[in-house]
């Protein structure tokens, strides 16, 4: 079969019509390492469909209400893969993002999830720093040795201050997660309690968990700021900040967790262009 000796999928996350489509999947087929490539959606149309038909994608829809844990589950659901990347309709990925991943993937032993570090599009601008960059940089710094990357310390080190792991970035090591939620009696990797956190709910729930998390120091994908994406209404919405409170429970006491949930918020607002 085509596909039998592929490892990774990539499966788009695409709702509704949006503009930075098409740049997205041109970005994925032209990977100098082949993955299998999906764009799963709940709200199907002409232009998705069109879209899929053009660049030969398979077209997958989802029956049910729309809603992101729920569309982050069934693309998840949709490879067959050992590897998957759920790659946001709006992000660009860099030609070499799949043969690194692999590379780091594949040479160390028992990764839960790898990712890279990332630049913001904004405008139309690829922008590579920027004071919210440095930060999540500066915090990431406990897994930049991937010898210790096992260790539950530093996994939480790096979500403990916020969420510092650009969640397009990462990848997937199903068979791993798999075994987990089947041992846990888990029925979905991404929880339908939360909408705006439910990535950083993941990170936290795995640190505990025996594996790695890989940290790739190279800018290997692009991630887009515009007024319509998912974190932007969200934080529109006020709702962020009750998520962020609850998540900064899992790590501080509770006066801290509310100090830290007001901070977080006023920096988070860098995600509005």
């Amino acid at each position: 079969m085509e596909n039998e000796n592929i490892k990774h999928t990539f499966v788009i996350c695409a709702y509704k019509e949006s503009p930075y489509l098409e740049e997205c999947i041109k970005s994925l087929k032209h990977q100098k390492t082949k993955s299998v490539i999906k764009l799963a959606t709940s709200t199907p149309c002409k232009y998705l469909e069109s879209m899929c038909e053009k660049y030969d994608i398979e077209y997958c829809v989802r029956d049910g209400i729309s809603g992101i844990a729920a569309d982050w589950n069934y693309a998840y659901s949709l490879a067959d893969t050992e590897y998957i990347t759920i790659a946001h309709q709006d992000d660009v990925y860099h030609p070499e993002y799949v043969r690194c991943i692999l590379d780091y993937m594949e040479r160390n032993r028992k990764v839960l999830i790898a990712f890279t570090d990332y630049s913001e599009m904004r405008n139309g601008k690829e922008c590579i720093g920027g004071l919210n960059l440095y930060i999540k940089r500066f915090l990431l710094v406990p897994l930049r040795n991937i010898d210790s990357s096992y260790k539950k310390w530093r996994k939480r080190a790096v979500i403990r201050f916020g969420n510092a792991i650009c969640c397009p970035s990462v990848t997937y090591n199903k068979k791993e997660l798999d075994a987990l939620l089947e041992k846990e009696n888990r029925t979905n990797l991404f929880r339908e309690h939360f909408r705006s956190n439910l990535d950083w709910e993941i990170w936290e729930w795995l640190s505990k968990k025996e594996g790695r998390f890989v940290y790739i120091n190279k800018l290997l994908m692009s991630h887009r700021i515009h007024e319509e994406s998912e974190t932007s209404a969200t934080i529109m919405e006020n709702m962020r900040r009750k998520e962020d409170y609850e998540m900064f429970c899992r790590f501080w006491p509770d006066w801290i967790a509310k100090i830290m949930s007001g901070v977080y918020g006023e920096s988070e607002k860098s995600n509005k262009v």
